[in-house]
């Protein structure tokens, strides 16, 4: 079994930046204790961290909708 294989120092790493990239989402989406418990930002969209290095996101709100439900259509698909 491969999984037995690895040695246990290898997970350390993977496990770290998990936490890391996580750790980021909550900070960027979530909004502060005090605030209610389990409430998102004002402003923030679920999945939107505002990472479009090539700048394909459309800046018009229908096509942006449309864009979103095709990908979903498409993961769904996939998924089947």
């Amino acid at each position: 079994n491969h999984f037995q294989q690895m040695p246990d120092n290898f997970w350390v790493g993977p496990l770290f930046a998990i936490a890391l990239a996580e750790a980021y989402r909550i900070s960027y989406g979530w909004s502060k204790p005090g605030g209610g418990l389990y409430t998102l930002r004002e402003g923030y969209t679920p999945g939107d961290l505002g990472f479009d290095p090539f700048g394909l996101k459309p800046t018009d709100a229908k096509e942006l909708m449309g864009r979103q439900t095709k990908e979903l259509n498409n993961g769904r698909l996939a998924m089947i």
